[in-house]
């Protein structure tokens, strides 16, 4: 599905892949429907939306919450008359801790955004999609969703449930109007830590592997709208998500092993 002139909505718009991902799509011509909880994210992707600022709407929804993402495509289509995509990308990470020192409250809040958040947004939306001559739903997933990272084993378990609630989605809608995409990006320069609220778990001890090398969210947003646009049915997102996923289907205790020994630094003693 080519973009231009379609109407898309983005989860997470006002930071990071989010905001990327709101900028490449005006920039090709898309008008987008960026939704966020935070509203002054969503004024700065909007101030730096420029010219282009008329096709770029906003609107402050919790993702969690089901009635307001109920309500959501009705406001979307009464501004712009119509939905043809979705990519359901806000997300946060958990703190950097072993399972059995992480609450229910923070086990709770990871799964709600990045597993019932996604599934909220499908369901609201998927009616008007199959209403469009060609429609599309891309779900961004991670590397941490098929390859385990310690201290990020709940947000491993959320985003590999969206790995499989996207590849299960894609399957019912063979023949369908509508085209569906899963993402997994690697390392990528943004803020999640600082959103998610687990800056304090991020302390490096001696001996911490050195941090890796960055994508920038502008060229991660602009590989996942190339895959868009090509109906792809997986994107890897940066070098090590395409290296670890090679790696993982050759011997996958290997792979598991070797982020263990690059992220165990991380971990509490």
């Amino acid at each position: 599905m080519k973009v231009r002139n379609k109407v898309v909505v983005v989860t997470g718009g006002g930071n990071g892949i989010g905001r990327g991902l709101c900028l490449g799509l005006l920039s090709k011509g898309a008008s987008v429907a960026a939704v966020d909880i935070d509203a002054s994210a969503l004024e700065e992707t909007l101030a730096l939306s420029g010219r282009d600022r008329d096709r770029l709407s906003t609107y402050i929804v919790n993702i969690t919450d089901r009635d307001a993402v109920d309500a959501l495509p009705a406001r979307v289509v009464s501004r712009f008359g119509a939905v043809d995509g979705i990519i359901n990308n806000a997300g946060i990470i958990q703190p950097f801790v072993r399972l059995k020192d992480l609450d229910y409250a923070a086990i709770d809040r990871v799964m709600n955004v990045n597993l019932f958040g996604t599934l909220y947004m499908t369901k609201a939306f998927l009616p008007h999609l199959l209403a469009r001559p060609e429609a599309h739903i891309t779900n961004i997933s991670s590397m941490g969703g098929f390859l385990p990272v310690p201290g990020q084993t709940i947000y491993g378990a959320a985003k590999a449930a969206v790995k499989l609630l996207t590849e299960g989605l894609n399957s019912e809608l063979l023949g369908t109007n509508v085209k569906v995409t899963v993402v997994f990006p690697g390392a990528i320069g943004t803020n999640i830590a600082v959103n998610s609220g687990v800056m304090d778990t991020l302390q490096l001890k001696d001996g911490a592997a050195p941090v890796p090398k960055m994508l920038a969210p502008g060229a991660a947003a602009q590989i996942i709208l190339e895959g868009i646009e090509n109906d792809a049915y997986r994107v890897l997102v940066g070098p090590d998500a395409r290296l670890m996923d090679a790696i993982y289907r050759l011997h996958p205790q290997r792979a598991a092993r070797f982020i263990y020994d690059q992220m165990r630094a991380l971990l509490p003693k």
